[in-house]
């Protein structure tokens, strides 16, 4: 197996390893192309999972809300509460 150099790179908050290509034959091709095509899964997948976080937080903040909202208009409507005697 071929002795394959790496790349370490700082991309935001997540480190990059990519392998630098150096294939001398076609099988070393194919296994920079795998790895490489493994790397950027991971990185969609790691990627997509963050995106949609994100958008259930934004939901759940939406709904909050309107939640609130909703309890103040309510609140509204009851009126003003009579103490007890």
């Amino acid at each position: 197996m071929a002795d394959h150099r790496t790349d370490v790179r700082e991309d935001s908050e997540m480190a990059v390893t990519v392998a630098t290509p150096d294939p001398k034959n076609v099988q070393e091709l194919t296994q920079y192309v795998t790895v490489l095509l493994q790397q950027m899964q991971e990185r969609f997948q790691t990627i997509h999972f963050i995106y949609l976080n994100c958008c259930v937080l934004d939901e759940m903040g939406t709904r909050i809300d309107d939640l609130e909202r909703n309890i103040a208009d309510l609140m509204t409507q009851a009126g003003p509460e009579e103490p007890d005697k």
